[in-house]
């Protein structure tokens, strides 16, 4: 059987460089303005306890196999489905067929995102120039995000975000990837952990640290409760076949998948649980409800609330640095898969293949601007679960079990336990066919 791997290839020089790159690809927008305002919208601590079961689950099964996956084939989701299908019924070109549909995904989604990563560099940088907080009022600050996220309004700190990606993914991994994600994703939570001490000491925080904790049995009950703690813990952890998948390709057969797995889980959650220590008690702080996440959390509501607390430019500037690591480190992950293909399908140099899919990224994003939540929406409804499940199907169920276990026990002194077979099989595939269809449902759950 054929085996997609290149002996040159590059690889992570240490065990924390690939585990702080893949915390880097889960820690992103939606642990900073989504998380908090669903930990606020499902009361607190109500939402905490199923978010924390799915996180278990799911870093348990779907993180270890697409790490063990893209390790096994030493390659991205083509490859590696391709391996897949080889492996079953000495068919690669039906997996590498099928391996395009995350490979695509992660792209669009990485278009979308390059888009978001230009609106946090802008408010970034007008955090040092005193820009980010001249509005003065909700009213302006939501003028000021209107205008810059419309059509054609923000194409130079689009391209400077592309531009300072371009440079760390043309370095390569271990030089590029891993060595930047050593230095931000520290520095990510140091500058978090710094704002939720801050926080700490405003008036009525304590309210908020006590709505966090709080548990309602009323609000177990509520189905919603589940399916949103779910769709959170599921995109929160970066699945969708493709980042940890080919991550996990550079990883050396001597490394601890199922080590690495809880790790990156953890972080990923205490990241998520930062920024709610920040923002939750902000808005107790303030007398405000959380009622409205996404966008318009970090660059109106936030904004609008810490000009109102002293030191607002050093909490404002610390705030969008951070938010900028995140977006960063996140955005390098979704390109990897595409310009993996482009290196092994196409025979391209990694520094042609990270041009072709920067300046697809470019022309793209500038191009949808104003539209940039129904890309994002259609992609992480339609196309990540989908991807997320077909990576589960070819790895746990096609490739064979004994492979599986041969490949997941690599680095450990023992073999994994009957429980991660029935959690690998049954219960992570049938929570992608379910984060699928409700996705579907209620019009997206990430």
């Amino acid at each position: 059987m054929q085996r997609n791997s290149d002996p040159g290839r590059d690889s992570w020089k240490s065990r924390w460089g690939f585990i702080l790159a893949c915390i880097g690809s889960a820690v992103g927008m939606g642990n900073i303005w989504m998380f908090p305002t669903r930990v606020s919208r499902y009361g607190g601590g109500t939402f905490l306890l199923p978010y924390f079961f799915f996180v278990i689950i799911i870093g348990l099964s779907g993180v270890i196999g697409e790490m063990s996956f893209g390790r096994a084939a030493r390659s991205g989701p083509i490859g590696a489905f391709g391996d897949a299908t080889a492996r079953r019924w000495n068919n690669r070109r039906l997996g590498e067929a099928i391996g395009y549909i995350p490979v695509i995904g992660s792209l669009a989604l990485a278009i979308g995102y390059s888009v978001i990563v230009g609106w946090i560099l802008r408010y970034c940088a007008g955090a040092f120039t005193g820009a980010t907080l001249a509005p003065g009022s909700v009213d302006g600050f939501s003028l000021a995000f209107g205008t810059m996220a419309s059509a054609f309004s923000n194409n130079m700190w689009q391209t400077a975000g592309l531009a300072i990606t371009f440079i760390i993914m043309v370095l390569g991994i271990s030089n590029g990837i891993e060595r930047i994600n050593k230095i931000i994703m520290p520095l990510f939570f140091f500058m978090f952990f710094g704002l939720a001490v801050y926080m700490a000491f405003q008036p009525h925080a304590a309210e908020g640290y006590r709505y966090i904790f709080r548990i309602d049995m009323k609000g177990l009950l509520d189905p919603m409760t589940w399916v949103f703690a779910l769709g959170q813990a599921f995109f929160s952890l970066s699945l969708a076949g493709n980042g940890t998948l080919i991550y996990g390709s550079y990883l050396e057969d001597t490394e601890d998948v199922m080590g690495a797995a809880w790790k990156v889980a953890l972080f990923d959650t205490l990241a998520a649980l930062l920024a709610a220590f920040v923002i939750i008690p902000a808005m107790a702080t303030a007398g405000s409800q959380l009622d409205q996440g996404g966008p318009g959390l970090i660059f109106i509501f936030l904004p609008n609330l810490f000009q109102s607390m002293p030191g607002s430019n050093i909490l404002i500037t610390v705030f969008f640095v951070a938010v900028l690591f995140a977006g960063i480190s996140s955005l390098i992950n979704l390109f990897e898969a595409p310009i993996a293909t482009m290196e092994q399908q196409f025979g391209m140099s990694r520094r042609t293949a990270v041009t072709v899919m920067t300046a697809t990224a470019f022309v793209i994003g500038i191009c949808i601007q104003g539209m940039v939540a129904g890309w994002m929406d259609f992609v992480s409804i339609y196309i990540c679960p989908l991807g997320a499940g077909l990576a589960g199907i070819m790895f746990f169920w096609v490739c064979g079990w004994d492979h599986v276990r041969d490949e997941v026990k690599k680095g450990r002194k023992k073999e994994p336990g009957k429980w991660f077979s029935f959690m690998a099989r049954y219960v992570f595939c049938g929570l992608t066919v379910l984060v699928f269809i409700l996705g579907i449902v209620f019009g997206g759950i990430g």
